[in-house]
């Protein structure tokens, strides 16, 4: 149950095996059904999350009601509201499942212990934390400035196994355009091919 978040880590620190054994017993373990939620919008995120199996999504909900993703996380990836989960204050996201999962949590009183105690740690949070705001600027800058055709392809290179698990409106939903539009790109892609 734990090679995967071990994996994860090992790519960025070394654990001894004291640590890894310190560090899994700070974890919890959950079940989320297709369509349960880890955290909904104005409740404060109390977990960050680790995908042990799954896939899951982070969104925002306007007053129109049309869903936003910002993100999506599959199995290996880590997903939740840090603002929420670091600050205490309401999250602005809902985060749930959209596949049957499993997951590993570790809320933050657990994480600022590991932090004294693991050191090393707060490195490898830190680097996850970067590439995360790397990529969500990258994205920020696409949508402003590429088209939707061009961040279509985009997301289809940098996430090839998202999309065969996904249904075209979250897709389209996360390229921030309308499921029909998605469809024609599609369609002018795939005739371009042939």
């Amino acid at each position: 149950m734990y090679q995967l978040i071990l994996q994860n880590i090992a790519r960025h620190i070394q654990l001894s095996a004291a640590e890894e054994t310190y560090f899994i017993s700070l974890l919890k373990f959950r079940t989320l059904r297709k369509k349960q939620y880890i955290v909904q919008a104005g409740d404060t995120s109390r977990y960050e999350c680790f995908v042990n199996k799954g896939c899951l999504r982070a969104y925002s909900v306007d007053d129109k009601g049309q869903e936003h993703i910002v993100q999506f996380a599959l199995e290996d990836w880590w997903i939740g509201d840090m603002y929420s989960f670091v600050s205490g204050a309401p999250s602005i996201y809902n985060v749930d499942a959209l596949e049957d999962a499993e997951l590993l949590l570790i809320d933050r009183n657990n994480m600022e212990e590991l932090y004294l105690q693991v050191p090393k740690f707060e490195r490898f949070f830190r680097i996850i934390i970067q590439n995360a705001f790397i990529s969500m600027q990258r994205r920020i800058v696409e949508n402003m400035s590429i088209p939707a055709d061009e961040r279509y392809l985009h997301f289809r290179e940098r996430y090839p196994q998202l999309e065969q698990r996904l249904p075209q409106h979250q897709v389209a939903s996360y390229l921030g355009i309308t499921a029909e539009s998605l469809s024609r790109i599609r369609r002018k892609n795939y005739n371009s091919y042939f």
